[in-house]
């Protein structure tokens, strides 16, 4: 029997992306570095689990949150017993719990959810998810109330020196569940239950023609999602000590959907771009600007509009250029793009910032710090100036627009006839 031949192209990738989650606390060496590391670590597990439906089921579920979510709880409600001294069980392995639990639950919800597909299998996710969230708040001895669920991570002896206390710790068990979970996922992809999967996000009808069952398709890839959400949120419950209601709310499970898409859900590496967008823009672009969500909403349907394989697909066709020797031709165009990008950014930015100043922050006087600069929203030259630059982006943006284009379409039919 022959032997397959070793794929070097995939070994190095995933030896760069081990690498790579070994050497970032060592390069990013703050405190507010290794928190946001800790939770991309997390996100990354949360969207790769949510994408198994979206992107490679084609199961648009607006309430994934809930199986990360009852998986925190399950983790949190488990740490606090470990604490106690009614289990015995090692705090490594806590994650794990949230895992089952989010198996258990997916199990549960998803025979109902996945009787339906399309907009009515949407609709039931949304309710289960408001069902499960109006719960959160009429059983308090289960959710905790409004104060959540607390615990201690730092329980038990310490092994090898390891108590979880200091967060470097933390991330490493995080980095380490984060690989394991990235592998047996692609792993998924690989499986016939994953090809199968594509077919039913294809085609349902000519896989029910060929004799399967495409309900219990959806079904266990359903399973699959949620046992790999619970043990994104057991790792939440690890790392922040705390469950809130919010875990499980719509605003979750919102931005699992919008950092998937944008990260590219058709695309499996897609949704690790997503996550790691999702931690920035939640924990540094919130901290910049009180208009984050309109700026993320902005970019959400722009790359609708021009790009709707998400970032994963930008990347990819450009890469496919820069195998066939084309990207050098666009490069200038590149550049001329991301310059007029900038130059309409900047002046549509100085618009919504004045705005919300005179809206949210008019006490403080009208005068505020933009990009280095102070406007003045009490000036109408502030805001006249702001308006000529958005347009003058804008309008040179088309301009580069059309001739980038017009350079693209060449190098593809170059790249066609090669």
């Amino acid at each position: 029997m022959m032997s397959k031949p070793l794929n070097r192209g995939r070994w190095l990738v995933w030896s760069l992306y081990a690498v790579l989650l070994i050497a970032a606390p060592l390069i990013w060496t703050s405190g507010l570095a290794q928190t946001m590391l800790t939770q991309m670590g997390i996100a990354i597990i949360a969207c790769l689990a949510y994408n198994i439906l979206l992107g490679q089921g084609g199961m648009l579920s607006f309430g994934h949150a809930v199986y990360s979510g009852l998986g925190s709880f399950l983790a949190i409600h488990s740490l606090n017993l470990v604490a106690s001294g009614s289990w015995q069980m090692p705090v490594s392995l806590i994650p794990l719990m949230g895992g089952l639990a989010g198996l258990l639950f997916a199990a549960l919800f998803g025979f109902v959810s996945t009787k339906k597909s399309g907009t009515p299998f949407a609709m039931i996710t949304l309710g289960v998810g408001e069902l499960i969230w109006a719960m959160s708040l009429m059983l308090p001895e289960f959710f905790g109330g409004e104060g959540g669920i607390s615990a201690n991570r730092v329980v038990g002896q310490a092994v090898l020196g390891i108590t979880f206390g200091p967060q470097i710790q933390v991330y490493y068990l995080i980095a380490l569940y984060c690989f394991i979970c990235t592998g047996l996922m692609f792993a998924f992809t690989r499986t016939p239950l994953g090809r199968i999967l594509n077919a039913v996000r294809d085609n349902p009808q000519r896989v029910e023609f060929i004799g399967y069952d495409t309900r219990w398709v959806r079904y266990l890839a359903f399973m699959l999602s949620g046992l790999f959400a619970g043990i994104a949120g057991g790792l939440a419950a690890l790392n922040f000590e705390i469950v809130t209601a919010e875990v499980v709310g719509a605003a979750r499970s919102g931005a699992y959907l919008l950092f998937t898409f944008l990260g590219g859900a058709t695309i499996f590496f897609g949704p690790i771009i997503g996550a790691v967008l999702m931690v920035l823009a939640l924990v540094l672009l919130s901290e910049f600007t009180k208009a984050w969500l309109l700026y993320l909403g902005l970019v959400f349907v722009l790359m609708v509009m021009f790009a709707p394989g998400g970032f994963a697909s930008l990347i990819l066709m450009n890469l496919r250029l820069a195998a066939f020797g084309k990207l050098r031709r666009i490069w200038v165009a590149y550049l001329a793009l991301g310059a007029a990008a900038l130059t309409c950014l900047a002046g549509a930015g100085a618009l919504i910032e004045m705005i919300y100043h005179r809206q949210m922050n008019a006490a403080f006087g009208s005068e505020l710090r933009f990009l280095g600069t102070t406007l003045d929203s009490a000036r109408s030259d502030a805001w006249v100036g702001a308006l000529m630059l958005a347009l003058l982006g804008a309008g040179l943006f088309e301009c580069v627009r059309r001739q980038f284009k017009r350079d693209w379409d060449a190098a593809q039919l170059e790249i066609s006839k090669s």
